[in-house]
This record gives structure tokens, sequence and C-alpha cells, in this order.
């Protein structure tokens, strides 16, 4: 998957479920008496291997932002987001979703304040192969209008690349290309590492940086902005966004973790950051005066099967 400016390919998260095979184990008869013409019969047995079974996971997050990529797609108001995936073989299933409990963009003469403002479909697979994990996989974005009388946004579909590196960082390069409204490229590396503290508790660290290049400066999340966090007719080409996030999954069961979670996510850059205040959400009468760098989290209640 090349562009003429594409300098990086990154990693996307995808889930990886493969069976583990039988060992093989020799063993002498005891049985056999001493004068046997084969002094003492081996036998050798092998166990097969064990069949993989479909899994699955049912998710829910409360979180006090909705980011991504770059994009500040909520302000002031939790965000529920439940998510179920069934995975098989290597291949996935996943369905998302977000409910905005206070959207920004409503007006304040309107009663409902509460929107179902996307769902998306995302069909993936991933292979291991020795310490590199491999995957692929495509996304379809439905959205809603953020409140009654609003023009619904164009859905968007995506496809992504994966490579990762079974080592002590866990490493990753994803690349994620928007085809039908949108046409931009996002690239991301990303690492990661886990303090297991106990069979219950542990605390996972990662980081993350994006890439942009877009393909219609006519979009806002495609566009570069100059110093003025005002949208220009140049296409954006730059290092977008960095996230740290740490996270505390307790596994209150063997099917049931709660994971308390929280990330900052900052520009990388000052064109980045005319970006990302130029695509912020909040109503000033700068742009400059528009925030570049959020700090958010919740928590994530997750099941199992």
């Amino acid at each position: 998957m090349t562009a003429p400016n594409l300098r990086y390919v990154w990693t996307v998260f995808l889930c990886l479920w493969f069976m583990m095979t039988g060992a093989l184990q020799a063993h002498a008869d005891a049985t056999k008496p001493l004068n046997d013409t084969a002094g003492k019969a081996a036998v050798e047995t092998t166990k097969p291997a064990e069949e993989e079974k479909p899994t699955g996971d049912v998710s829910l997050a409360v979180l006090s932002k909705y980011y991504s990529k770059g994009a500040e797609l909520s302000r002031s108001s939790a965000v529920i987001q439940p998510s179920m995936t069934i995975g098989y073989n290597g291949f996935t299933a996943n369905l998302w979703g977000s409910l905005d409990t206070s959207p920004y963009q409503t007006p304040a003469n309107l009663t409902r304040k509460n929107t179902w403002s996307e769902t998306d479909i995302t069909l993936s697979y991933s292979k291991t192969l020795g310490m590199v994990n491999l995957g692929a996989g495509y996304s379809y974005f439905a959205y809603n209008p953020p409140y009654d009388g609003a023009a619904r946004p164009d859905d968007q579909q995506e496809v992504n690349a994966t490579v990762g590196l079974n080592l002590l960082l866990n490493p990753t390069l994803t690349v994620y290309k928007m085809f039908d409204k949108g046409r931009r490229w996002y690239i991301q590396m990303g690492v990661s590492y886990v303090f297991e503290f106990n069979k219950v508790v542990s605390l996972k660290l990662a980081g993350t940086g994006g890439y942009l290049i877009g393909g219609d400066a006519g979009s806002a999340s495609e566009a570069r902005f100059d110093d003025n966090a005002n949208q220009t007719t140049d296409k954006y080409n730059a290092f977008l966004d960095g996230v740290l996030t740490a996270s505390l999954p307790v596994k209150v069961t063997d099917r049931i973790t709660i994971t308390p979670t929280a990330s900052y996510a900052f520009p990388l850059g000052t064109g980045a950051k005319n970006y990302m205040q130029g695509n912020g959400m909040e109503t000033v009468t700068k742009s400059t005066d528009r925030a570049s760098s959020f700090l958010f989290g919740g928590v994530i209640m997750s099941f199992g099967f």
C-alpha cells in the first residue's frame, strides 16, 4: 500500500488467537520381559492438536472524551462506547458504537441532549510468523447527525495493514488508508509494555505517534491550518499527534475485567498544533484559543467468552 509521499507503515489493533500444537512424548513399556527380542519396547504417542474454538468479547467503555487520530470528537460530556468482538482462527469481526451524552454542537433550545453518533463495523485477519505479527483489516464508519435537524455526515470506509514484533516494547507500525468520501493516509507507530503485579492486577503503558497525509485539502480533516488555526488550501503532510496511555486491568474473574484508563494526546509540532486547534470542538472567538492537547480517561468493563 503506497502513496507518492508515504514514508511509514503502521499497525492497527487486531486480536490474535492461535491454537497450541500437542507435544510428542516417548516412553518405554515396563511390562515387557527383559529377554524380549527388542530388549525393551518403545511406545511413542502423539497428542493431537487441540481444536481451536471461537472466542468473543463484549465490552463497555465510559470515557470523558472521544478522541481519534488527532481529532477531538466530543467535548464536555461523557461518551459511552459498547463493543462486541468475535474471533476464530485469526479472523475477527467487531461491532462498535459511540453515544455522546451531551453533544457539544447541540443547540441550547433542544431538549434531547444525547445522540448515538457513530457505528463501526471492522473485519480483520492476523497471523504470527515467528516473532513477527501481521494483520490487515477493513472498517466501515456510519455517522449520525450530531442533533435533530443537522446534516448527516458522510459515511467513510478504511483499510489497514499492520506489522508488529514480539520484542521487549512490542513495536508496531500500522497504515490506515481512508477511501470513499475521505482519501487520507494515517500512519501510526506504537510501543507498549505490561507490568504484571500478580494474576489479578497489571499495569500497561503505551505510546503512539501518528503521521497524516491528506488527500483532499477541501476537507478540514485532511487540510493544513495556518498559525491562526484557519484552514488553508494545502493538504496536510506531517507528523500529527502523540498519545500516552496508562491502564490498569483488574481481572475480577477469569472472564470479567475492569480497566481504569487515562490518556494524554498532544501535537507533534507547530503544524500539528494548528491542525488540532482548527479541528477542535470548542466554540471560541479565535481558533487559536482552542485546546491542542487533551487529557481524558475513564473505565472499560469487558466480558470474555
